[in-house]
């Protein structure tokens, strides 16, 4: 299997456009380190720096203030395996393929992968935490490897030290085994702040962090208002996403305890960012390191009446998303960019900072420009689909524009049910539009848009 992989990666490296394309911006001095750093379940604005003025996250916050902040960040399929899928491919679940949580990647696949094409290009790859895609791990394309299957536990039995703790350790390890004149990528793949499934506490903290939070209130969210899940369809009444509000939210005292772990988590998490960077400095390898935050996809506080993610409202399907480049002047950190950036994308930028080829088959595009300060010419929308565990979860797709939310739900394809928001002047998503006789027309425009991007990616 290895050598078939390794075989592939060289072909694709021969036949695949050059570094030197549109995609690619300027050579370094030496290829750039990459630390890759991926929440789970984490929206986008649970951190100081994107405006949450009840979040402990200071290291997170210090790393967007040294960097750029794309404040308008999305994942195209808002469950774990698909994004992750999507972020390791750049590709759409319509080319990856990939809507369970057993499916691994084909073999030319996977050999497609950012982490397997900076192997091929000399990089030292190290995978830390949950993998998400597949439940065979694929442990020996690595040079350093602590992932594991499935959703992980933040205590194992017998364990004391909790699991973000223990991945914080593995980093380290990994750092302090680098070389300076071979270049690396870590992808550190965090388990929180993903619930447990574990009926006495879903989201249990470091224990360093159980004082935190306690005097808090947070405040409930305007639509988490019985009205707004009222005027949900049936399916969505009677999906997952509402039998774990039940279990979470039901009360204002469970949404309490559930908000004060969640952020407990989150500053857990934060503490093991703040490890990382500093070991970087330590290790004389800061100044040569491109760190991105990011998530796999949002989390619903019970908006809507809803809990987890997996719809195209604006909780579920935003992310953060921190880029870090040592090489930016002064001037050009601590910005906020307001492109759409999607999880596709992130696959593609990393290969641009590597110089490496970006394949065809990647649908993303490297934010790379972006960060340097320049306007490339850009997506003004994207499409989002979700097929996973129909059952349980109503399938849907749709278009996101800046000011447009087009979603479309598709459990039964010849009577789609339709939504339609205008986000200019509804943010939170609380009138659906699409019945309404004066906005036929912009209706019509996103079904149609819809059409047009469905083909184009089939």
């Amino acid at each position: 299997m290895m050598s078939r992989i390794v075989l592939l990666i060289a072909l694709i490296m021969t036949l695949a456009p050059a570094a030197g394309t549109a995609q690619a911006v300027g050579p370094r001095k030496k290829k750039p380190n990459i630390v890759f750093l991926l929440a789970d379940d984490l929206r986008w604005n649970v951190l100081g720096g994107t405006g949450d003025k009840l979040a402990k996250t200071p290291n997170i916050d210090a790393l967007a203030k040294r960097g750029i902040n794309f404040r308008n960040t999305f994942v195209t399929t808002s469950i774990c395996a698909v994004s992750r899928a999507s972020i390791m491919s750049g590709q759409y679940a319509r080319r990856h393929k990939i809507n369970d949580f057993q499916k691994p990647f084909t073999p030319e696949a996977w050999a497609r992968t950012y982490a397997m094409l900076l192997k091929a290009a000399g990089y030292r790859i190290g995978f830390i935490g949950k993998f998400g895609v597949g439940s065979k791990m694929p442990a020996a394309s690595f040079d350093y490897w602590k992932g594991f299957p499935g959703q992980g536990a933040y205590f194992g039995k017998g364990q004391t030290v909790h699991l973000t703790h223990r991945m914080g350790d593995q980093a380290l390890e990994f750092l302090k085994n680098c070389k300076k004149d071979q270049p690396f990528c870590l992808s550190l793949s965090f388990k929180a702040v993903h619930a447990m499934d574990a009926a006495k506490r879903e989201f249990p903290p470091d224990p360093r962090d159980e004082n935190l939070f306690k005097d808090t209130t947070f405040p409930i969210p305007k639509t988490a208002d019985a009205k707004y899940f009222l005027s949900m369809h049936k399916f969505v009444q009677d999906s997952e996403s509402r039998k774990r509000w039940q279990r979470r939210f039901k009360t204002p005292e469970m949404f309490q305890t559930i908000l004060r772990d969640y952020y407990r988590l989150a500053t857990g998490m934060d503490r093991e960012v703040g490890r990382i960077v500093a070991e970087l400095d330590r290790l004389g390898l800061a100044e040569d390191t491109i760190i991105i935050f990011t998530s796999d996809n949002g989390f619903f506080f019970g908006e809507h009446g809803l809990a987890d993610k997996w719809y195209l409202y604006e909780e579920s399907i935003r992310i953060p998303l921190i880029i870090f480049d040592p090489a930016l002047r002064n001037d050009q950190r601590n910005r906020h960019l307001d492109a759409m950036a999607l999880n596709i994308d992130f696959a593609p930028t990393m290969l641009d900072y590597a110089g490496v080829a970006i394949p065809k088959s990647m649908q993303g595009a490297s934010l790379r420009r972006w960060i340097q300060g320049e306007s490339p010419k850009w997506r003004d929308d994207w499409f989002y689909e979700h097929y996973t565990a129909a059952k349980i979860i109503p399938p849907s797709e749709g278009v996101r524009t800046p000011r447009w939310t087009y979603l479309r739900w598709m459990k039964d394809a010849k009577n789609p049910v339709e939504e339609l928001y205008d986000l200019r002047s509804d943010p939170l998503q609380e009138r659906n539009l699409a019945p309404i006789v004066e906005h036929q027309k912009t209706l019509h425009q996103l079904r149609a848009r819809w059409q047009q991007l469905r083909k184009d990616l089939e």
